[in-house]
């Protein structure tokens, strides 16, 4: 029975490495937003001298949604990988920001919750500095709902982690 338990422990911890083909798709994802953060930048400078500041401003936030976006994808294939693939040895690594290994769970999902509340806020201030345009304002008020409910969920989160944690040290 021992010896049955031994590979039933093998074969589940051994399936983690079967996360890896995800982590590459989310490489190759990362690669597609590279991408269209180009064209995005090219079409940006191509029409900066001829548009107003509103359209500057719109523009610009749309690069700094993408660059958010991609940093949220980096965070998730490198906390994914040291969690539940491999551990990583940081001394080995005395370069890589500290940022992206050592991350805990907690640590993790504030980071998350904390990007997606960044990017839906750069969504909210390109309806605002785009308000003429977007004039419809059930659009307007779901996004800010939306806004808000992450921004709530992240201060829920952060609490519950602060209470979980403050409980566990005593």
């Amino acid at each position: 029975m021992n010896l049955i338990a031994r590979w039933i422990e093998r074969i589940v911890f051994s399936s983690r490495w079967l996360v890896v083909p995800f982590l590459f798709g989310l490489i190759v994802g990362l690669a597609a937003l590279i991408f269209k953060f180009g064209v995005k930048l090219v079409e940006f400078a191509l029409h900066v001298q001829a548009a107003d500041s509103t359209e500057t401003i719109t523009g610009l936030l749309g690069l700094v949604d993408l660059t958010l976006t991609a940093n949220l994808v980096v965070i998730v294939i490198c906390s994914s990988y040291e969690n539940f693939v491999a551990p990583i040895d940081y001394a080995e690594h005395p370069n890589w920001p500290p940022g992206l290994v050592r991350i805990g769970f907690a640590g993790l999902k504030q980071k998350l919750l904390g990007s997606i509340v960044a990017i839906a806020a750069v969504n909210v201030l390109e309806w605002f500095a785009d308000i003429d345009r977007q004039a419809d304002s059930v659009k307007l008020g779901w996004v800010v709902a939306i806004l808000l409910t992450f921004a709530v969920a992240m201060l829920l989160l952060a609490v519950a982690d602060r209470v979980s944690s403050e409980g566990g040290e005593h």
